[in-house]
C-alpha cells in the first residue's frame, strides 16, 4: 500500500509561502515544491541546506587550470623542446590565456552535469499529466501523509486555507 501525497496548486507565490511555514510548523513532510520562477525565501522556508555545487566548481576550476599549466609545461619544456627568440621553454606567462580557459571550461562542464545529476534531469523524461501549467504560471506544493493516526482532509483543509485553488491526491507508490 502507497501513501498519499497532497498537491496543492497555487497562484501566488506568497501563499504558497505561507502554506510552506504552516506545513512545517504543524510537522508535515514536504515532499517538494515546483514553481516555473525562483521564489525568494523558498529554500529557507523548506529548510533546505545550502548547495555544495559551488564546491564542485571551484574543485573542477582548479583541475582545470592544474591539468592546463601541466600540459603546457610538459608539452614545451620537457616533451618537445623548441628554442624561439632565446626564450625560457617554461614562460608562465604565456601559459595563463590557455590555463584560464581550461579553468572555465572544467568548472562550466562539471557544474552543469553535477547540476543534472543531482536533480536527475533528463531529456527523456517527461512531465506527469496534469502538470503542463507549472511551466507557465502554477505554483505547487506537494506533501505526504506521514502519521498513521491521520485525519483525512486535514492536509487539503490546510492547503486550501492558505490559498490552494485546487487540491487533488495521488498514491506514491
Amino acid at each position: 500500500m502507497g501513501r498519499r501525497l497532497h498537491v496543492g496548486t497555487f497562484d501566488d507565490a506568497h501563499q504558497l509561502l505561507d502554506a510552506v511555514h504552516a506545513c512545517r510548523e504543524q510537522g508535515i513532510e514536504i515532499v517538494d515544491v515546483i514553481s516555473p520562477f525562483p521564489v525568494h525565501g523558498l529554500d529557507e522556508a523548506m529548510g533546505i541546506r545550502p548547495s555544495r555545487l559551488p564546491w564542485v566548481t571551484l574543485v573542477a576550476g582548479a583541475t582545470g587550470l592544474s591539468l592546463g599549466l601541466w600540459f603546457q609545461y610538459w608539452a614545451s619544456a620537457t616533451n618537445w623542446p623548441i628554442d624561439v627568440g632565446g626564450r625560457p621553454f617554461d614562460s608562465l606567462p604565456a601559459f595563463i590565456v590557455i590555463g584560464f580557459e581550461m579553468t572555465i571550461l572544467f568548472a562550466g562542464l562539471a557544474t552543469v552535469a553535477a547540476l543534472f545529476l543531482r536533480s536527475r534531469l533528463c531529456p527523456w523524461r517527461r512531465l506527469r499529466p496534469g502538470l503542463e501549467r507549472t511551466t507557465d504560471d502554477e505554483l505547487l506544493l506537494v506533501v505526504r501523509e506521514t502519521d498513521a493516526r491521520f485525519v483525512p482532509g486535514t492536509h487539503s483543509a490546510l492547503l486550501r486555507e492558505h490559498g490552494a485553488h485546487a487540491v487533488h491526491e495521488e498514491v506514491e507508490e
